[in-house]
């Protein structure tokens, strides 16, 4: 089989490289820098496969020119596929398949990096020491040991960040429209304004689908503690961004720690440094004390790259072989 990967860095080179070169999976990869839209979809030509990231547009344009060029699978190496229009997929005859788990606690563990970097100041802290400065003046946290920590998703993701959680003392509120029988004994499960009333930390790990666009609306922020810490390592538009701009200007939360935000789609994994950025929602929030951003990095560890790798290529040797598709996307 011949796959097209689009969007790639040199990082994906690390385990790819060495999966493309077993014979056990018969496969020829080629590299593209540039992502897939409807103005690169035509480079798949001549193969069968493409591979594409979360940033990838799966557009109805997209997937026809694509099949217009005979490809016949596209292979998500991600577990979001919020961006693939699945109708005009089955319509085209593409088949979608995806990675659902990769190291849960990769994203778990940087979604509590954020809660603890946004509630001590670390960033703060470190520019001003580098400096020179020494002054705890600006810096003052909150325990978290003996607090409420409220779940929102309560997968593999979530339960990971549940137990991270219990480990650091806090008492856990779970909010999922499944119960998860690994968290029995852990966790509380309760209705989502009783969490959000009542949770000191409240992360975010649920799917993103028109019924949780903006979950964390104007509404649902007036219902948190003052003093809470909101943490999204899930999709940027569980959170309604305007709503949350307005809140930070009213003293809103003790601290806010994103991975993902609205508007991230254009300008994640890219260097912008010696350039003009044209979503204002970066600048805007940074400018806030109390708020980090991280550039959708939750996922990136090397355990986390190598099983994305090998859920990747046994994907596509499942659809060579005519297997069955455990990870298909319907």
């Amino acid at each position: 089989m011949k796959i097209t990967f689009y969007g790639t860095r040199d990082y994906d080179h690390l385990y790819f490289d060495v999966l493309a070169a077993d014979p056990e999976y018969g496969c020829d990869i080629r590299f593209l820098a540039a992502n897939l839209d409807k103005d690169t979809a035509p480079l798949a030509a001549g193969g069968e496969a493409v591979c594409a990231f979360v940033n990838a547009d799966g557009s109805a344009p997209v997937l026809e020119t694509l099949a217009a060029v005979g490809v016949k699978l596209l292979l998500l190496r991600c577990a979001g596929f919020n961006n693939v229009d699945l109708d005009a997929a089955k319509r085209c005859g593409i088949t979608v398949l995806r990675v659902p788990g990769y190291s849960p606690e990769a994203v778990a563990e940087h979604a509590m990096a954020l809660a603890m970097a946004a509630n001590r100041r670390i960033c703060k802290a470190y520019i001003k020491v580098r400096n020179n400065n020494f002054a705890l003046d600006g810096l003052l946290g909150h325990t978290l040991y003996g607090s409420a920590a409220g779940i929102v998703g309560t997968g593999r993701i979530g339960a990971a960040m549940a137990r991270i959680c219990c480990g650091f003392g806090m008492t856990v509120l779970a909010y999922d429209q499944y119960r998860n029988p690994a968290l029995e004994g852990l966790v509380r499960y309760v209705g989502l304004e009783e969490l959000l009333r009542t949770a000191d930390l409240v992360s975010l790990h649920c799917p993103l689908t028109p019924e949780t666009h903006h979950m964390i609306d104007a509404d649902a922020i007036k219902m948190m503690r003052d003093s809470a810490i909101l943490v999204n390592t899930s999709r940027g538009g569980l959170i309604d961004t305007h709503a949350l701009i307005d809140a930070l200007r009213q003293r809103k939360f003790a601290g806010v720690g994103l991975d993902v935000y609205e508007t991230e789609d254009n300008q994640i994994f890219e260097d912008y440094s010696d350039d003009v950025l044209r979503s204002v929602v970066v600048p805007v929030l940074l400018s806030f004390p109390n708020v980090v951003i991280t550039s959708h990095q939750a996922f990136f560890t090397r355990t986390a790259l190598q099983s994305i790798a090998i859920t990747t290529m046994e994907n596509a040797r499942a659809f060579a072989r005519g297997e069955k598709l455990v990870n298909l996307v319907e």
